[in-house]
């Protein structure tokens, strides 16, 4: 099964004093070698924001450019709005990517990838899969 990577693991794994012995971050790898790895591109804006060095920035563009983009299409959109109003009328807040993130993986079957925990506030109300590492 494919895997939706989040922000929070690229943002773990690229950061310069990662460890690669970081169980997250090998198992990022080990995702990468079985080319297993699905991106979107809200995921690609939140990776790339904020990085003023030009230099470093081009850097992180072209290693993104490998991974494929699971493409977003209206159905998403309208997903993602109603997982969000369920959501919230559970109590349950949360950003719009959050639940674009969900709506993709639902739609896709994708399971995603993440050290946000806001995620398993919306496993309790919505039917998204979280990866958990080893158990692939």
């Amino acid at each position: 099964m494919k895997v939706l990577v989040d922000t929070s693991i690229w943002s773990l794994a690229l950061r310069k004093n990662s460890k690669p012995d970081n169980k997250v971050v090998k198992e990022l790898n080990e995702l990468i070698h079985d080319l297993r790895v699905v991106i979107i591109g809200p995921m690609r804006q939140e990776v790339w924001a904020g990085i003023s060095d030009s230099h470093k920035y081009n850097l992180l563009k072209d290693t993104l450019r490998f991974f494929e983009d699971a493409p977003i299409k209206t159905d998403h959109y309208e997903l993602a709005a109603q997982l969000f109003n369920q959501c919230r009328t559970k109590g349950i807040q949360g950003s719009h990517i959050d639940f674009l993130i969900c709506s993709v993986s639902i739609k896709d079957n994708l399971t995603i990838f993440t050290l946000d925990n806001d995620f398993e506030n919306y496993k309790k109300h919505i039917d998204i899969k979280l990866y958990t590492p080893g158990n692939s």
